[in-house]
């Protein structure tokens, strides 16, 4: 990936949310509905997820759980741009819009506790329901992520790139993800033990510290957080799985390729598209040539030795004398 070709991944993501803002701005002047043709303007707060669903769930869960399942896909992303082995710009892309539109919702709930919609779709007498840009651009996404994938399939996945196995070095990747996941959890702890504590101190500064009270608010709360943990924390386990056996994949390659070398068998090195230590190709080829080279003068060697042994065991003739 060049710096172009990064700027073409991450500008959608951007350019997204700012549309989605700056037409949601619009949106709020609207004060009556306006139809143009098949596509109507009303301006509609939108209290739960695309097209209004989970509206009617408690808002503790539905505003705090919603806004932080955009910020776990924020994650999500940055992970995925990092692991996918080739460009697929046509991917990388619709995933960055895809997300502009989840961040541009995700905004509107961590600012307004709702959602701005202002579009519609058919007459005054029967319509869609409300949606905004973000909504729309996110099918864009959905729809140039499913065309990359039907499309670019064979160099997602090509044959001859694939691994059989990822569980390579299984203790050495098994502590790799372990020691991952501590770090992730640690940190997740710190967060809960921090959330926790404020939210319960403002509810009695606010409300007294009345049972009913705390377990209408803490209650979805806790619950909330540790499903976003588990989910954080099996991610972070397939992360630790994946980077490890970039790790442990080489070295093992490295092995059967000295394996090999040892018993006289001559072939390249290839590693993995996405394989750390790629310098290990170079290092290989270099140690193949090396190898050729002294068994070359070994031969050459024996071959000057037998021949000398033969001319030290001829009979002399009488003409040499």
């Amino acid at each position: 990936m060049r710096k172009i070709d990064w700027f073409i991944v991450i500008a959608p993501l951007f350019l997204t949310w700012v549309l989605d803002q700056i037409t949601k701005g619009w949106a709020q002047s609207l004060t009556t509905a306006e139809f143009y043709g098949p596509i109507g303007f009303v301006l509609h707060l939108n209290s739960g997820a695309m097209l209004g669903l989970f509206s009617s769930t408690p808002p503790v869960i539905r505003i705090v759980s919603l806004a932080t399942g955009g910020a776990f896909l924020l994650f999500a992303f940055i992970i995925v741009q990092y692991l996918l082995p080739i460009k697929s710009l046509m991917l990388r892309a619709g995933m960055s819009i895809l997300l502009g539109g989840i961040l541009g919702n995700v905004t509107d709930r961590i600012l307004y506790g709702h959602v701005i919609d202002f579009i519609l779709i058919g007459s005054r007498s029967k319509f869609s329901p409300a949606f905004n840009i973000a909504d729309a651009l996110q099918w864009v996404g959905y729809g140039m992520i499913a065309f990359a994938l039907i499309k670019e399939g064979e160099i997602l996945w090509p044959a001859e790139n694939s691994r059989k196995r990822q569980w390579i070095d299984p203790k050495f990747q098994l502590r790799y993800c372990f020691i991952l996941l501590a770090i992730g959890l640690s940190f997740a702890a710190i967060a809960g033990v921090y959330s926790y504590t404020y939210l319960r101190v403002t509810i009695i500064d606010f409300g007294g510290s009345h049972p009913q009270v705390l377990g209408t608010y803490l209650t979805p709360f806790i619950v909330s957080f540790l499903a976003v943990t588990l989910a954080f924390a099996a991610m972070l386990f397939l992360l630790g799985k994946i980077l490890s056996a970039r790790i442990a994949g080489p070295i093992y390659a490295f092995e059967l390729f000295l394996n090999d070398l040892e018993a006289g068998k001559d072939r390249p090195l290839r590693l993995r598209s996405g394989d750390e230590f790629k310098q290990l190709e170079d290092l290989a080829a270099r140690i193949t040539r090396e190898v050729a080279k002294a068994r070359i003068e070994k031969e050459s060697a024996t071959i000057e030795a037998v021949s000398d042994d033969r001319i030290s065991s001829s009979p002399v003739s009488p003409t040499e004398k």
